[in-house]
């Protein structure tokens, strides 16, 4: 059926049912600066041309292309039972077990994750994750500043920029000190950060792999920062973690991660998983909802919500955090994922990854003018699924010429990083093929050469 537009005289007896004089009078309380600058809007469609323009700027989408970025989120193989049993509706339609005499299968089912997330990290207790990895890592710092009752927190450069702008933004009002450690060839500087810690830091903010893709092992920094009272965060790639040094063999205190490539799609940004661990010492500080598992009064096993002291409900303006969120849906995604790879196939995943990503490497390095900007051959720290290389040209120059050839080459790290300018951030995954590479190789020494 068409879509009639509402006559002045409908608008006139709909502004008389509410009682407002006019439909700028509706609004009155927003300041001038931040209304509307007009209300002469265009007419409305009916459903079926909305649809069809909707289909239209769907087509506009370079889908197709092969992609090399990664940046912190990545196009990992997701299995089709993952889409199959998710989508149910018992699943994609619950809310937060509140109840759970109503809710076992939803809590056993968080349960699971918070057990799953704690054996890849290798931290004792995990949450139902918060709302991405920023947010995550946000939530690990203010843990930290309520544990310690410390006002600094010091920061590796080469920390997530999208996840450093977000704890800069959160804590803008909380009077707080951070400091960033600048970072030396897209590793972090040890001893420099290490050099910080002092009886006022209430944290210390690392990331492996970082941001550029180098791996570190942090646990002498760690250790240090135990012995002065400084809580030990770290942010990991969950995928990784199944062949990496775990943060708890590090002596971490909190690990969080972006749980997007444990069976979360792209999505144009989302929805994703913040993941977050921690030790023992730490677990009354962590916010969001946790599970645990007790027996009935006949000894059976049933699941319920626990230590809830952040929760809005019982705490309100006290509550360790009021910015959480139930992720429960996505969170039984990544919980699917990981029990149909099993141990041995998150591993192969990684390995594969790590694999195409050397090839990579060593295939881009061969072009006259490119270079890595860590080389582990000269010293450099090593990489795992991703690398940064230089170019002789701007990074947007390659982007913007092997784009329009269907080929994406990576992220340019002088958007976030002044300086690096002719840097590209390059991600593999076990989607990427040798073929691939191997064109998008020749492509840019064709550009360059």
């Amino acid at each position: 059926m068409p879509y009639v537009p509402h006559t002045p005289e409908d608008i006139r007896r709909m502004l008389g049912v509410i009682g407002a004089p006019s439909v700028e009078s509706l609004f009155a309380e927003i300041g001038p600066a931040m209304r509307p600058k007009s209300f002469d809007l265009p007419d409305g469609k009916s459903e079926m041309a909305v649809l069809a323009q909707l289909e239209d700027l769907a087509r506009k989408n370079a889908v197709n292309h092969v992609s090399f970025l990664g940046a912190g989120f990545y196009d990992h193989h997701i299995p089709a039972a993952v889409d199959a049993l998710s989508m149910r509706s018992e699943f994609y339609t619950a809310y937060t077990p509140y109840q759970p005499e109503a809710s076992q299968g939803t809590l056993q089912a968080i349960f699971e994750y918070q057990t799953a997330v704690t054996r890849l990290t290798g931290l004792t207790f995990a949450n139902a994750s918060v709302y991405d990895g920023g947010a995550a890592l946000f939530e690990s710092a203010m843990m930290a500043v309520r544990h310690t009752d410390r006002r600094k927190l010091v920061v590796c450069e080469a920390l997530n920029p999208i996840y450093r702008v977000m704890l800069a933004s959160y804590t803008s009002n909380l009077n707080l000190e951070l400091v960033t450690i600048g970072h030396k060839n897209g590793a972090c500087d040890l001893a420099a950060l290490t050099s910080a810690l002092d009886e006022n830091t209430a944290a210390v903010l690392v990331q492996n792999p970082n941001f550029f893709g180098t791996l570190a092992d942090f646990s002498q920094l760690f250790a240090a920062a135990k012995a002065k009272g400084v809580v030990s965060v770290i942010s990991v790639y969950p995928v990784l973690q199944s062949v990496l040094k775990s943060p708890g063999e590090m002596g971490a205190d909190v690990a969080v991660a972006e749980g997007q490539s444990l069976g979360l799609p792209l999505s144009f940004g989302g929805p994703y998983l913040g993941i977050m661990t921690c030790s023992k010492g730490m677990v009354r500080q962590m916010p969001g909802r946790m599970v645990g598992r007790t027996v009935d009064t006949k000894g059976r096993t049933g699941y319920v919500l626990t230590l809830q002291a952040r929760e809005q409900h019982i705490r309100r303006q006290k509550a360790t955090s009021n910015i959480c969120s139930n992720q429960a849906l996505c969170a039984l995604r990544a919980l699917m994922h990981l029990c149909l790879l099993g141990e041995e196939g998150l591993s192969r995943t990684a390995e594969i990854s790590i694999e195409r990503a050397h090839y990579a490497a060593e295939r881009l390095t061969a072009i006259p003018g490119v270079s890595m900007l860590s080389d582990p051959a000269n010293g450099g720290s090593p990489f795992g699924n991703e690398f940064a290389v230089t170019l002789p040209v701007n990074a947007y120059q390659a982007i913007d010429k092997l784009t329009a050839r269907g080929y994406v080459p990576g992220f340019p790290l002088g958007r976030y990083y002044p300086g690096l300018e002719n840097a590209l951030l390059v991600a593999c995954t076990e989607k990427t093929s040798k073929e691939q590479i191997g064109v998008f190789a020749e492509l840019l020494r064709g550009m360059l050469v």
